[in-house]
């Protein structure tokens, strides 16, 4: 095989219809877009438009309430952590927080805090973990393991 006898695959490449070229194309005067109208201009966004008739999207009721001040936490399962003490990017003996799951690598950034979540096996000892929120599953899966965690920021939030 060499580079001059490279072929794309039969039917890979379309040619593009040149529309507007004479009766004889098949696509001529109107080029394909029917007669008159907005339809058969340039520019046409009717997307949603029901001929003037109040659209669906409007004709519909609205339902409930987004908070624009509710926080946002990072979500963290055990046994992405659990991963990372095994690979030897966190450190068990200081205090796992934010700051150095964010070193470490297990989060990209933090929001408004990390949450701890409960899932696959967590079988690291004596790990003291300084969050924002952690799930009763979590929180049962790090105690029966021997460790512990500080809620304090928690608190903190809240009082302010």
């Amino acid at each position: 095989m060499r580079l001059n006898s490279l072929n794309d695959n039969p039917g890979a490449n379309k040619t593009r219809t040149r529309v507007g070229r004479g009766i004889g194309s098949g696509k001529g005067k109107t080029a394909g877009r029917g007669v008159k109208g907005q339809g058969s201009r340039s520019g046409v966004a009717i997307n949603g438009f029901e001929g003037g008739q109040m659209p669906l999207h409007m004709r519909m009721p609205k339902r409930g309430f987004n908070n624009p001040r509710a926080a946002s936490y990072t979500a963290v399962r055990l046994d992405r952590i659990q991963r990372a003490i095994d690979a030897g990017k966190l450190d068990m003996k200081g205090v796992v927080d934010a700051e150095t799951l964010v070193k470490a690598g297990v989060v990209r950034r933090v929001k408004d805090g990390v949450r701890l979540m409960a899932g696959g096996a967590f079988t690291a000892k004596k790990v003291t973990f300084r969050v924002v929120h952690a799930t009763k599953g979590a929180l049962a899966a790090i105690e029966a393991a021997g460790g512990k965690v500080d809620m304090t920021e928690a608190k903190d939030a809240a009082t302010e």
